[in-house]
């Protein structure tokens, strides 16, 4: 597979099938990945692999502590504000994978049970993990994981996996570091949910789409 091919075809996976990913496949993939650029090669990420009983565990408690209602408190905060342009390809976003579902929008009950599968991570057997020690700057640190984590889904793709990059997966930090050998001096940035895609499911079928290239590109002569 060519690079363009790998960058077109990923997408984000929203189902994937009951089936384990081989521990040795997913190595594959991780040490390939660790040769992704970082700032003066300082390489700050720290990769956790979450996988079998200890991943049914961590999306049976995350989900239910969605459910319950419990408050969020992620190691990364979320922006509290978009750009208008930023929400608008946020909601079609949303909008397209629930009519995919065929989920109305004010089906209010059917909604909270898809985003309940979000905090399951979409039934996905692997979790990749990354994390940053608190004695650097998140915010430049932050670039670094976003090459790794790119890298991952890429590599991913190339052998028939799929991956979706969940916020969910870490907006209780909290909870990984009580089923996870996590210290409190690291930062839980985000989470990749891997496995293979269930390929007849509509909500991972349904058309993207990408601004066009004049919308975000200033060309400077």
């Amino acid at each position: 597979m060519d690079v363009r091919s790998a960058v077109r075809g990923r997408r984000s996976i929203r189902k994937f099938q009951q089936k384990e990913v081989p521990q040795e496949l997913i190595r594959e993939i991780l040490e390939d990945a660790l040769w992704a650029p970082s700032w003066g090669n300082t390489q700050p990420w720290e990769v956790y692999v979450v996988t079998g009983d200890a991943l049914e565990r961590f999306k049976e408690a995350n989900r239910t502590k969605f459910l319950q209602g419990e408050a969020q408190s992620p190691d990364v905060p979320m922006p509290g504000m978009w750009p208008d342009a930023h929400k608008k390809r946020y909601a079609a976003l949303g909008k397209s994978a629930l009519e995919a579902l065929s989920i109305d929008r004010d089906d209010l009950e059917a909604r909270k049970s898809y985003y309940a599968d979000m905090f399951y991570l979409f039934d996905a057997p692997c979790l990749i993990l990354i994390c940053l020690d608190k004695m650097l700057s998140i915010e430049y640190a932050m670039l670094d994981v976003g090459l790794i984590t790119q890298t991952i889904c890429l590599l991913a793709y190339e052998k028939g996996l799929g991956t979706c990059l969940l916020a969910n997966s870490s907006r209780y930090p909290e909870l990984l570091r009580e089923m996870l050998p996590i210290p409190e001096g690291k930062n839980i940035v985000i989470g990749t949910a891997l496995g293979y895609p269930d390929l007849d499911s509509p909500v991972n079928r349904f058309e993207r789409k990408r601004a066009d290239l004049g919308e975000l590109v200033t060309w400077v002569d």
